[in-house]
C-alpha cells in the first residue's frame, strides 16, 4: 500500500484578521486537476463592528467557485450582477479576459452577529476559454442532486459522481463533491476523474485505513478506488478534473505567460487610476456599478508557475 501524502494548510490573513487555511497552491503540489487555488475560511463568528468585506478586485483566466456551509455574501461584480450567495449554492464566475467583483456582508445581516464558513476555490480556463467574455452563473442548492451511499450522503456541485450529473456548466472537466460521512460510515469511492483530492472540513477520517487530519489535503492516486472511513463523522471536500497545463499566477490573476499578467495589471492600475478607465482598450477591466472603493494592486514579485507536478 503507497503511503498517502497530504497537504498541511497555510494560514493567511486576508486582511482585518480575516483568516483563511490555504491549500492550493503548495510547494509539493501546485494544482490538482484544474484547480489552481483552495481556501477554507471559518467556522468565523463576526460581531456588528467587524468588517469581512472583500473590496472589488480583477481577475482573468479563471473561474471563482464559491461555496458555503454559513452564512451569506453578497456577490457584486463589473457585469453588473447582484447575487445573494447562501449555503448549499454553487457560484461559478468565469473572469474570462477580465472581471470585477467584491464580497460583502448583506444589509440584513450587518448589524448582526453572524457565523461564516465556506470554500473559496479557482478553476483556471483551458486555452481556448481563457480570454472569453467573461460571466456569472448561480445554481441554488435545490437543483444540485443528491445521493446516499453507503450512509454517506453525497452533493454532485459540478461534474458528475454515482449517476448524478451537476447542470453546472465548465469549461474542462471538473470535478467537484461535497461528501457528507455518518459517524462510523464506509465510502467506496472509485476513480472519478484523472487527478483529485479530498479535504476534511471538521473532522478526521481514514483513507484505505491511513488516517486524515481534518483541514489538510490527501491527494489521491490515479485510477484507484479508496475507502473512506469517518469513525465521529466527516464532512469531506473532493475536488479534482483534467490537468490543464502550466499556468503562471499572480496575486488574483491566472494566464498562460507572464506577459499576460502584465498587461493585467497595467489594465488594473489604469481603471483604478484617478480619471481614467481602461474600457477604451477593448481589453480591461470594468467598475462594479454601485462600488467607489477597490483593492490596490500589490507590489509583487514575478509570477510564479502554477504546474500540475506530481506530489513527491
Amino acid at each position: 500500500m503507497n503511503r498517502l501524502v497530504t497537504l498541511a494548510p497555510h494560514v493567511k490573513d486576508l486582511g482585518g484578521g480575516f483568516m483563511v487555511r490555504r491549500l492550493l497552491p503548495a510547494a509539493r503540489r501546485r494544482a490538482v486537476g484544474p484547480f489552481v487555488f483552495f481556501d477554507h475560511f471559518g467556522p468565523v463568528v463576526a460581531r456588528p463592528e467587524d468588517n469581512v468585506d472583500v473590496r472589488p478586485h480583477p481577475h482573468i483566466g479563471l473561474a471563482t467557485v464559491t461555496y458555503l456551509y454559513e452564512g451569506a455574501m453578497m456577490h457584486r461584480d463589473s457585469l453588473g450582477t447582484v447575487q445573494r450567495i447562501e449555503p448549499g449554492a454553487i457560484n461559478w464566475m468565469s473572469a474570462g479576459r477580465g472581471i470585477v467583483h467584491s464580497e460583502r456582508t448583506p444589509d440584513d445581516l450587518r448589524d448582526t452577529t453572524r457565523r461564516s464558513h465556506g470554500l473559496q476555490l479557482w478553476v483556471a480556463l483551458p486555452a481556448g476559454h481563457d480570454e472569453d467574455a467573461p460571466s456569472f452563473a448561480h445554481t441554488p442548492a435545490a437543483a444540485l442532486p443528491e445521493i446516499d451511499v453507503d450512509g454517506a450522503r453525497v452533493r454532485v456541485l459540478v461534474g458528475s459522481a454515482f449517476g448524478r450529473v451537476s447542470p453546472v456548466q465548465t469549461a474542462s472537466p471538473t470535478l467537484y463533491l461535497d461528501l457528507q460521512l455518518a459517524p462510523g460510515a464506509t465510502l467506496e469511492l472509485p476513480a472519478l476523474a484523472d487527478e483529485a483530492a479530498l479535504y476534511g472540513i471538521d473532522n478526521d477520517y481514514d483513507v484505505d485505513a491511513q488516517p486524515v487530519a481534518a483541514c489538510s489535503m490527501a491527494l489521491l492516486p490515479s485510477a484507484a478506488t479508496v475507502r473512506l472511513h469517518a469513525p465521529r463523522g466527516a464532512r469531506i471536500a473532493l475536488v479534482g478534473g483534467t490537468s490543464l497545463g502550466p499556468r503562471f499566477l499572480a496575486w488574483n490573476f491566472v494566464a498562460r505567460s507572464q506577459e499576460r499578467i502584465t498587461r493585467a495589471e497595467a489594465d488594473w492600475l489604469a481603471l483604478t487610476a484617478e480619471g481614467q478607465t481602461a474600457q477604451a482598450t477593448g481589453r480591461g477591466f470594468d467598475p462594479v456599478p454601485g462600488e467607489s472603493d477597490f483593492i490596490p494592486l500589490p507590489p509583487r514579485p514575478a509570477a510564479r508557475g502554477v504546474t500540475p507536478d506530481a506530489a513527491a
